[in-house]
């Protein structure tokens, strides 16, 4: 939430768009001073991609879409880049990497190449800047398996209600009164069982494996990393989030996973609330190749 505010005062449109597309607002932390207050939302999916559209189209900025394979240099500067075989002339190229740069993703010993389920990873232009020095190495996120909300028990869980203001990502005024309906997240919570399913099958994990060598994130562990390191913790918080007004999809915030996809039904089922809970897509990691700054 911080870093969407600080976009937002560079005229960035991500607060904008979440605005228009927040279906779960809590600010965190607000028992204390103003300076530490945490602003996330939940946003749809649908909605902010259309929220995006909408902005990028008013804003008169024009879109190419398609693969970036290679970066064109001439006399030692950047002057565009070949895009789905074409050259497109740039006096500056904007690298935003997320997970695609030679991405691989991992579900217990499976390992496909990707950035993410169903799109390809970026391997030639990662090739290129690998040899001029500037991706610098490979680092490792990972996603949670995305559960039926219908198949969730949700009397049993602990219900988290959006707040009641409806305080806003961005500083500015906003551009439209209709607000998306809001929807309440819940609480389940991981116990010694869903542990012990997570401890027996290390073993499967690519991550303990040796399969991935690059470094994770700190501040959000995969819950298997969690039970390796916080062994005396009695229980870890999952924050269960809608995907959507019209999807019945929920992410389970706080249990991302590269273990296999037996694995995670074992230690779902384990859990309060999600005895009965589908997975629709298993968790999985994410490794690739990064460029610093």
């Amino acid at each position: 939430g911080h870093l969407v505010r600080e976009l937002d005062v560079f005229d960035g449109l991500m607060a904008r768009a979440a605005d228009r597309a927040a279906i779960h607002r809590r600010m965190l932390n607000r028992s204390k001073g103003p300076a530490v207050w945490g602003p996330p939302v939940q946003a749809d999916r649908t909605l902010y991609r259309r929220a995006i559209d909408e902005l990028l189209a008013a804003s008169g900025v024009s879109r190419l879409i398609g693969e970036a394979t290679e970066l064109l240099v001439e006399q030692g500067r950047v002057t565009g880049l070949m895009v789905d075989g074409e050259r497109v002339p740039a006096r500056a190229v904007v690298i935003a990497t997320g997970t695609f740069l030679d991405g691989a993703l991992f579900c217990g010993m499976d390992r496909v190449a990707g950035g993410r389920t169903g799109e390809r990873a970026s391997v030639a232009l990662a090739s290129q800047l690998r040899e001029w020095g500037v991706a610098q190495g490979r680092l490792k996120t990972g996603t949670p398996p995305r559960l039926d909300g219908r198949t969730i028990d949700w009397s049993r869980l602990a219900p988290q209600p959006s707040d009641r203001d409806s305080w806003a990502m961005s500083a500015l005024p906003p551009d439209r009164e209709d607000r998306p309906a809001q929807l309440a997240c819940a609480i389940a919570r991981t116990n010694d069982a869903t542990h012990d399913v997570i401890r027996v099958n290390f073993d499967r994990s690519p991550l303990f494996a040796g399969a991935i060598e690059g470094r994770g994130p700190r501040y959000c562990p995969s819950i298997e990393d969690k039970i390796r390191r916080f062994g005396d913790r009695d229980g870890h918080q999952i924050f269960l989030e809608p995907e959507g007004l019209d999807s019945y999809l929920v992410y389970p915030n706080g249990i991302s996973t590269s273990l296999p996809a037996d694995v995670q039904q074992d230690f779902i089922h384990s859990i309060e609330g999600l005895e009965r809970a589908r997975i629709i897509r298993p968790g999985y990691a994410v490794e690739y190749e990064y460029a610093d700054s």
